[in-house]
């Protein structure tokens, strides 16, 4: 056994049932979503039978994903230090039941490699080499065990170009949480909801129920500039939640639908739009936040391990 394949394992400690899930997750992760995108098109057909939504709910809370800003991308890809914080206090920024450990071990060990999703439902070809982990845990076992699926190791900076490309496409970024992974983030994708099965399979529960989501907001919303806006309309051109539409008496946003992925900012031509931290939803996944969480914690415990 391939010493990247022990550290994968041991991760699960005594559940040797998810060791196992995790190994054949991404051992053979295209079949393995592959076979999850099958089920989507039948469920569509499906939308008016409500139970469904259980069926969701349970399934998200064991797998789901979390929007993150440019910005909060840019520091995870830019992060010197393993972070860790382990904490039901995580809810706050990834809003489910099980999986919402925020671990980046190693995290300058980048590795990207082949989205199953965009194979799946068969995305041009220049896109497919899309899906980043940052840390040596499953970057080492993707480029021991995964060479079908073409794993590269990149650089920092590497990793920040190729989000940027794809930002600049009207791909939006995601961190992935998964509990047969060890119910941590660690793998960080580049979507787009034609070609990814998560924002699909939203898509799809959230017509059975609105509140049923694998999608995490990021946190944002976004402010709206009247003196700089022209009413040009790229912003609804490139929002792809409908949290934006042009009426003929001005612009309208929908703040509920708006996930804050940044796109619509990002692709302004005024400069018109900027995000805010909207304390209605769920707290930005922001690495400086995150470590100084990780600081309160330690101060807080240090005077019982003393």
């Amino acid at each position: 056994m391939r010493e990247s394949t022990k550290v994968l394992m041991k991760k699960h400690g005594w559940r040797i049932d998810r060791a196992i899930h995790n190994y054949i997750y991404f051992r053979w992760y295209y079949p393995y979503v592959k076979m999850v995108s099958l089920f989507l098109k039948p469920l569509e057909y499906l939308t008016w039978f409500k139970p469904l939504k259980y069926v969701g709910n349970m399934a998200f809370s064991r797998y789901h994903a979390k929007f993150l800003s440019s910005g909060d991308a840019k520091k995870i890809f830019t992060l010197k230090e393993d972070v860790r914080l382990i904490s039901d206090q995580n809810k706050r920024i990834v809003p489910y039941k099980y999986a919402h450990k925020i671990i980046f071990q190693d995290p300058e060990y980048l590795v990207v490699m082949d989205c199953p999703c965009k194979k799946s439902l068969h995305a041009p070809a220049e896109t497919i080499n899309s899906c980043i982990v940052a840390g040596s845990g499953t970057g080492k076992f993707w480029m021991d065990s995964c060479k079908k699926y073409n794993p590269r190791k990149i650089s920092q900076s590497e990793a920040l170009e190729i989000v940027k490309r794809f930002r600049s496409m009207g791909y939006i970024t995601q961190a992935f949480f998964k509990v047969a992974t060890g119910g941590s983030t660690g793998v960080i994708c580049n979507c787009h909801p034609d070609t990814c099965v998560s924002l699909k399979a939203s898509r799809i529960t959230r017509k059975i129920d609105k509140n049923t989501t694998m999608n995490a907001k990021s946190g944002y919303s976004v402010k709206h500039d009247s003196k700089k806006c022209t009413s040009c309309g790229t912003c609804v051109s490139v929002c792809h939640f409908n949290a934006i539409e042009m009426q003929p008496d001005g612009r309208v946003y929908h703040k509920d639908e708006c996930m804050g992925c940044e796109l619509c900012v990002e692709a302004c031509p005024n400069g018109a739009l900027s995000l805010y931290v909207d304390p209605s939803k769920p707290l930005p996944l922001d690495m400086d936040f995150v470590k100084a969480e990780m600081k309160r914690i330690q101060a807080e415990q240090a005077p019982i391990l003393n």
